[in-house]
C-alpha cells in the first residue's frame, strides 16, 4: 500500500501556523487521527512506538503501526537510542508516512531508563547522529526527520542541542514548554520564542493548548510554526475547528470511526469518557464511565443526546 508523500515542508512554507495532534500513547491511533483530521487538523503524529520491538516483530508492527491512505499527512514517532535502529524503523515507515519524529520528551522513569525520552536531551551529540542517520538512510528526499524535546534549566544548553540538531538536518522541531521535571507547572512561552529566535528550521510550541484562541496566544507569544495538542483535543476533537467544547457531530462521527475500525471497547470508550467530560453533569459521567459493552455506550448516547440525523446543534 505504498502512498504518495505529503511534501511537509511545503504546508510549513504557506505562512499558517500548523494545528497538529500530539503523539500520545493509546490515545492517538488511527481512528482517533482520522476524527480530529475532520475538524481542521492540519497533521497528525502516531503514538509513541519503541523503535527496537518495532524492528524485532512483525506483530509489534502490525498493533503499532496501522493506517490508510487518508491518514496524511502522518508522522510516526519512534522512541530510539540508537542511530542505526531508528533509522531502520524509519526505512520500514516511509512508503506509509510523511516523516518520523525521535522523542527527546518523554519524562516517565521507564523511558528514560531505558535510554528514550527526555534522557536525549543532555546527549546532542547521539540525537545529531540519529537526525543524520535518518536523512542519509531513508531514500525520499521529501520525508522529515523531526524531534520533539523538552526544555533545559538552563536554555543555553536546549538552544545548543536544537542547533546541533539543526547542522545535522532535522527538519523541524517541536518543543514542549516544560522541563523533564515539571508536569502541571506553566508553559515556558519565552523559552520557545527564545528557541524559534535561534533556529532557521520550523518550531512547533506543545504544552497546554485547549482551545482554537490558545493556538492563537501560543503563536503570538513565540512566532512558532505550528501548535501542537494533547490533551486539548482528547477533550474536544474539535477543538482545531473553533469549537469550544465537544459537538454532538464529533461525537458520533467517533462512533462510526471506531466501530468501522474494530477499536477495542476500552479504548473506544475511555475516548468518548473525554470527549464528554465538559458536557455532561456528575450523575450522567457516573452511568456513562459505569457502561460495559459498545451496545450501550449507542443506546446511552440516543437516549441522552438524540440521534446524530436530528442534531441542528452541538451538545450544550
Amino acid at each position: 500500500m505504498k502512498m504518495t508523500t505529503t511534501n511537509m515542508m511545503d504546508l510549513f512554507e504557506e505562512g499558517k501556523v500548523l494545528k497538529i495532534c500530539a503523539p500520545m500513547v493509546r490515545y492517538s491511533k488511527l481512528a482517533f487521527r482520522s476524527l480530529v483530521r475532520k475538524f481542521d487538523c492540519d497533521i497528525c503524529f502516531t503514538p509513541m512506538i519503541v523503535a527496537p520491538d518495532f524492528m524485532r516483530s512483525v506483530k509489534a508492527r502490525d498493533s503499532e503501526f496501522t493506517t490508510n491512505e487518508a491518514d496524511r499527512p502522518l508522522i510516526v514517532q519512534f522512541a530510539a537510542s540508537d542511530a542505526q535502529t531508528l533509522a531502520d524503523a524509519a526505512c520500514v515507515v516511509a512508503p506509509f508516512s510523511d516523516g518520523v519524529d525521535l522523542n527527546c520528551g518523554c519524562p516517565q522513569r521507564w523511558a528514560m531508563s531505558d535510554g528514550y525520552g527526555a534522557c536525549l536531551i543532555n546527549k546532542p551529540e547521539l540525537v545529531k547522529d540519529m537526525v543524520r542517520h535518518v536523512r542519509n538512510q531513508v531514500d525520499n528526499p521529501n520525508y522529515t526527520a523531526s524531534i520533539k524535546i523538552r526544555i533545559h534549566k538552563d536554555l543555553r544548553r536546549t538552544v545548543d542541542l536544537c542547533q546541533k540538531a539543526e547542522a545535522a538536518g532535522v527538519s523541524w522541531i517541536t518543543v514542549h514548554g516544560r522541563t523533564a521535571e515539571e508536569r502541571h507547572q506553566p508553559v515556558h512561552f519565552d523559552a520557545i520564542k527564545t528557541i524559534k529566535d535561534s533556529l532557521s528550521v520550523p518550531v512547533v510550541a506543545n504544552g497546554d493548548i485547549k482551545t482554537l484562541r490558545d493556538v492563537e496566544t501560543t503563536h503570538q507569544l513565540t512566532g512558532v510554526d505550528g501548535v501542537m495538542a494533547a490533551r486539548g483535543l482528547l477533550s474536544n476533537p474539535a477543538m482545531f475547528a473553533g469549537y469550544n467544547e465537544t459537538p454532538l457531530e464529533c461525537v458520533w462521527d467517533w462512533v462510526d470511526l471506531a466501530t468501522n475500525q474494530g477499536t477495542p471497547f476500552t479504548c473506544f470508550h475511555q475516548h468518548l469518557i473525554y470527549m464528554l467530560e465538559r458536557v455532561s453533569s456528575q450523575p450522567e459521567r457516573k452511568v456513562f464511565n459505569s457502561l460495559q459493552s459498545t451496545a450501550a455506550v449507542i443506546d446511552y448516547l440516543h437516549n441522552t443526546y438524540g440521534s446524530p440525523d436530528t442534531q441542528t446543534v452541538g451538545l450544550s
